[in-house]
Order: C-alpha cells, then structure tokens, then sequence
C-alpha cells in the first residue's frame, strides 16, 4: 500500500528543535522524525508533518523567521505484512 508522507528538512538539529516548539505552542501536530536519506543527507532530524498543516506551518516559519532547507513530500510504500511470520 502507497502512503504519502511530508518531512521538514533542516540545517542543524536546533532549527528542527525551535521550529518543533513552535509547532506544539500553536497546537500544530508534528513528529520528529531521521531524515529520508532518499531526500536528503542533512542534519540527520526532520519533522513529519500533516499535508493538512502545511500552510499554517509555512506562517510559523515565516512569523519566527525560522530556517529550513524545504518541505518534501515523500511516497512509501507500506508492507502490512512486515515482520509478520505466521
């Protein structure tokens, strides 16, 4: 099964920490999340988002003059069956 998810990718793990805080002061879901490295070999810390949420979080970091590399929308693929042996 294909699910979409969208990562916060950083410079350094500070800016991934303030914009976090941020994000839990507004009541806007967020989870910290390593980074994709079939995205990015950045900081190492991302933060797994809501689509929904997106635009609100994008006036977050505008509002705190917060810095991000980008915002990315990655496709996995899940396996329900993953370790599952009977």
């Amino acid at each position: 099964m294909k699910k979409t998810q969208y990562y916060i990718l950083f410079h350094n793990h500070d800016s991934g920490l303030r914009l976090y805080n941020s994000l839990k002061k507004r009541n806007i879901k967020s989870t910290i999340a390593p980074t994709p490295r079939s995205v990015s070999k950045c900081c190492g810390i991302s933060l797994l988002i809501n689509k929904e949420d997106i635009d609100n979080i994008k006036k977050c970091i505008s509002e705190e003059s917060l810095d991000i590399i980008k915002i990315v929308e990655i496709e996995t693929n899940i396996n329900s069956k993953r370790d599952k042996y009977c």
